[in-house]
C-alpha cells in the first residue's frame, strides 16, 4: 500500500506533467488504512474518536476533491486519473459517468449486477433490501486536469466503514466483491486488470506501461588513515 501523503504528491507532480505536456496518466494503487474527507465533507460523519482511530492505525486527510468522507485501504483499487478532459474531447458530466460505467462493466465481467443511483455518484448494489456502495468517486478539477478519482472495493476490511457515515449516508451500506462473491472472488490483481482495460476503452486511451523502476545502490568505501604524529 502507497501512503495517502505520498499518493497526494504523486498526484501533484503528475498533473503538473499534464499541464506541460500532450500525455496522460492512470495511477493504480492501494493505500494504507485511511478516512479523507473531501472539501465540502461533515467532520460529523466520522464517527470514532481520535484514540480509537490510532487503536486501528487509521489515519484521517482532509483532502481538495469533492464529496464527503470515506475510506482507503488494502483491498480497495483506487485509481486517479491524472487527464486532461478537453484534450480527450470529454465534459465533466460524461467523465463521471464514463467512471461509474467502467465500474458497471467490470462488475458484471465478474458476475454482479451494479447499478448508478440519479443524483447519487458511484456505482452501487442491492443487498438486504437495501442499495450498498461498491465503487465511490471524488474528483478534483482545475485548468481541466482531474485529480483524484474512484475508489472501488474488491477485499478492503469493511468493519472500518463502521468508523464513518460513508460518503455521508446514514440509510446505505457498503459492499466489495468479496462480500458478494465470497470464496468466488477473485484476487485484487485480477480485478485491476479488467477495470483498468474497462477505463482506457472508455475513454479511448492506449495504455503505455512506464519502464519498470531500476534499483541503485551507493556504496561509500572509507579507508582508514593512521597518521604518526611525533611529540
Amino acid at each position: 500500500p502507497v501512503h495517502y501523503r505520498a499518493g497526494l504528491r504523486i498526484q501533484k507532480l503528475l498533473e503538473e506533467d499534464v499541464q506541460g505536456a500532450n500525455q496522460q496518466h492512470l495511477v493504480v494503487l492501494e493505500h494504507n488504512p485511511v478516512f479523507t474527507l473531501g472539501k465540502n465533507a461533515n467532520r460529523e460523519n466520522l464517527i470514532w474518536t481520535d484514540k480509537f482511530l490510532d487503536e486501528k492505525r487509521i489515519q484521517v486527510f482532509e483532502t481538495t476533491r469533492g464529496g464527503d468522507i470515506t475510506y482507503h485501504g488494502p483491498g480497495q483499487i483506487v485509481v486517479y486519473p491524472i487527464l486532461n478532459l478537453q484534450q480527450i474531447g470529454i465534459n465533466l458530466g460524461n467523465f463521471v459517468r464514463g467512471l461509474e460505467e467502467s465500474m458497471i462493466r467490470t462488475t458484471s465481467q465478474l458476475g454482479i449486477s451494479a447499478q448508478q443511483i440519479k443524483g447519487d455518484s458511484g456505482v452501487w448494489v442491492r443487498t438486504d433490501n437495501k442499495f450498498s456502495k461498491l465503487g465511490a468517486i471524488g474528483l478534483r478539477v482545475s485548468k481541466w486536469i482531474t485529480t483524484h478519482g474512484i475508489a472501488f472495493n474488491v477485499s478492503p476490511n469493511l468493519d472500518h466503514y463502521l468508523g464513518i457515515n460513508a460518503c455521508g449516508f446514514k440509510d446505505r451500506g457498503v459492499a466489495s466483491i468479496a462480500s458478494l462473491l465470497g470464496d468466488k472472488a477473485p484476487p485484487v490483481s485480477v480485478v485491476k486488470k479488467i477495470l483498468i482495460s474497462e477505463i482506457c476503452q472508455q475513454f479511448g486511451l492506449n495504455l503505455h506501461q512506464p519502464p519498470a523502476p531500476t534499483r541503485s545502490v551507493s556504496v561509500i568505501v572509507f579507508r582508514e588513515i593512521t597518521k604518526k604524529i611525533e611529540i
